[in-house]
């Protein structure tokens, strides 16, 4: 997609706010017009030889009235140029996120999070600018054309004499911008790696204080707060350097003015009334130029902007930004509603048996994954997935929820095939708990319920099937206690019972567990599968584990071994016939 198309695209989000938009900023840009000629009545009225219609009294509250029209012209245009700029920059970031939450797992970003973080903030915030400023140069062109048709018509030779300089100047100066371009483009980059290594540095808190790596972390964090330093001082004196030729360029129109305007004004040629025009309009026509050549920056920055958001779409088609959606600014019934159809588009969400037929998929980087998995799930079933280290169990359960983009086979709930596992594999469906928990910097109660509006007594209840009730109750402030990022303050077991509590209180037909009880002692564990069976049994659940508490609980277990089923049966059947499996069985001591 070119930049224009992208421009074209987004305008046409919301048409009729920017047709309102462009207007109320014509109107602005045109406006000064009327003063300019106002202002050239006024002093020819001055003049013993005026014949002037309006007094000199009348001719001051004609620029009062216009004065105060500008100023309400130019409020009325925020308020539209703000309600327009906002809908297109968070439907850009609504569809980025959208896409970024469909893919899987493991491909979401190519990047590192500061860089995404980049991505949405700056480079999003240079498409606003650009659709922004593309009403202002409608306006500027208007301006510019009918200013030039006056002042043409009063004296050409000095219209072209002083105003052709002026534009080579500021076009010169404009041309420079190029080099202003890159420089911010290196700051924006620089600013991204310093974002990236603070966030990097936040989540590997632990392992560089065990490592005793402070001081080459500082080092490195040093040395790119260094290199952005450069670039944006690079940066500021650059745009100031512009900047500066910009706002003296009316001082040099103003000077040849003056020059040109001598001369005329002995010979009769030039009244005083078309002097003050020419002066007036100078600093609108100047700021015509700059604003012209500011939108042309904003544009090119916008093309960059795309190449950069294209590239964390991963393939997808750079149309996936200017898909049109509701935002939901006002209508909350409808989101409510639409969430509810959500939860019900499929023929049925209750579980009765889900089905893998053939299922696959193997690294680009390692060619190393799963193939021809097939397991049935039926509800109230309790499946254990084992296996020795880099079988392929994480990889299994991820690509049946489409964390992981299935290359072969298919999945079938009740029956009817599931097209898109990521996005169907979700509350009230399935809930899933990832060999590493992932926590935030917020309370142990936002860190379990995400956003959920449960009741306390569900609350509650998965709270003791997580064995976390005692827990709690040694926090300084129970469940508003912050556990810091990634969960610090928390050890490793109470870190698993937190992501265990986070699901349950999900209510949901499927519940995947992957390798949940790993740093749990035996006491507890046991204590875990027990009351997960007590409030769940109703449930069908899939567990990836080699702990032998939980193998000897299955209705059912299955062998991987090099990425494909080796064997399958319960514990008793796989000790008398799966080799895997007795060696797993013994190597475990829970």
């Amino acid at each position: 997609m070119s930049p224009f198309t992208y421009l074209r695209k987004l305008i046409g989000y919301r048409p009729g706010w920017y047709f309102i938009n462009a207007l109320a900023w014509t109107v602005i840009y045109l406006m000064p017009i009327f003063p300019g000629l106002i202002t050239k009545a006024f002093f020819d009225s001055l003049s013993p030889q005026s014949d002037a219609a309006f007094g000199t009294w009348a001719l001051v509250a004609l620029l009062l009235g216009a004065a105060v029209a500008r100023s309400a012209s130019i409020l009325f245009g925020f308020f539209t140029d703000v309600n327009f700029r906002f809908r297109v920059g968070m439907i850009v970031r609504r569809n980025l996120l959208e896409h970024i939450l469909k893919e899987p797992g493991a491909r979401a970003i190519p990047c590192s999070p500061g860089e995404a973080i980049s991505h949405f903030r700056d480079d999003v915030d240079h498409t606003e600018e650009a659709v922004s400023w593309s009403v202002d140069a409608f306006g500027m062109v208007c301006f510019a054309v009918v200013s030039s048709v006056i002042l043409l018509r009063i004296d050409a030779q000095m219209t072209l004499l002083v105003f052709v300089p002026l534009v080579l100047v500021v076009a010169g100066a404009q041309m420079a911008t190029g080099r202003l371009h890159k420089y911010r483009a290196a700051s924006r980059e620089a600013t991204a790696n310093v974002t990236g290594a603070i966030s990097e540095m936040f989540g590997n808190a632990q392992a560089i204080q065990v490592a005793g790596a402070e001081e080459r972390v500082i080092a490195r964090f040093r040395k790119l707060n260094d290199t952005r330093r450069q670039t944006m001082l690079k940066d500021k004196l650059m745009t100031e350097s512009l900047n500066s030729v910009f706002a003296n360029s009316v001082n040099l129109g103003t000077g040849l003015i003056l020059l040109a305007a001598g001369y005329k004004m002995r010979s009769g040629s030039f009244t005083l009334g078309d002097f003050s025009l020419f002066i007036y309009y100078l600093t609108f026509v100047t700021q015509f130029i700059t604003n012209f050549g500011t939108f042309l920056t904003h544009f090119k920055q916008m093309g960059v902007a795309l190449a950069r958001l294209t590239g964390i779409l991963q393939g997808a088609p750079a149309a996936v930004l200017t898909e049109r959606h509701s935002l939901h600014l006002r209508d909350r019934e409808e989101r409510a509603e639409s969430q509810a159809a959500a939860s019900t588009e499929f023929p049925e969400n209750r579980l009765e048996l889900l089905e893998a037929d053939g299922l696959g998929y193997r690294y680009p980087e390692t060619g190393r994954g799963i193939g021809g998995i097939r397991l049935r799930l039926r509800r109230g079933s309790f499946t254990v997935v084992t296996g020795p280290i880099g079988s392929g169990k994480t990889t299994l359960v991820r690509t049946l929820l489409g964390l992981l983009p299935p290359e072969e086979g298919t999945v079938r709930w009740n029956g009817e095939k599931v097209e898109q596992p990521g996005e169907f594999f979700v509350p009230p469906r399935s809930a899933y708990t990832a060999q590493v928990p992932r926590l935030y910097s917020d309370t142990l109660r936002e860190n379990i319920l995400l956003g959920l509006k449960a009741e306390p007594e569900q609350l509650d209840r998965s709270l003791r099937a997580a064995v976390l009730e005692d827990d709690i109750a040694q926090l300084p402030e129970g469940l508003e206690t912050v556990i810091g990022p990634r969960g610090v303050k928390l050890s490793g077991g109470q870190a698993q019972r937190t992501a265990a509590a986070r699901m349950l209180v999900r209510d949901s037909e499927l519940y995947v567990f992957d390798d949940l009880s790993s740093a749990l002692d035996v006491e507890t564990e046991q204590r875990l599968w027990e009351r997960m069976f007590e409030e769940k049994r109703d449930a069908a659940c899939l567990v990836v584990t080699h702990r032998k508490a939980v193998l000897a609980r299955a209705d059912h277990i299955i062998v991987l071994n090099d990425g494909t089923i080796e064997a399958e049966g319960t514990a008793e059947e796989l000790l008398a016939t799966s080799d895997t499996f007795r060696k797993l069985w013994h190597r475990d001591g829970g």
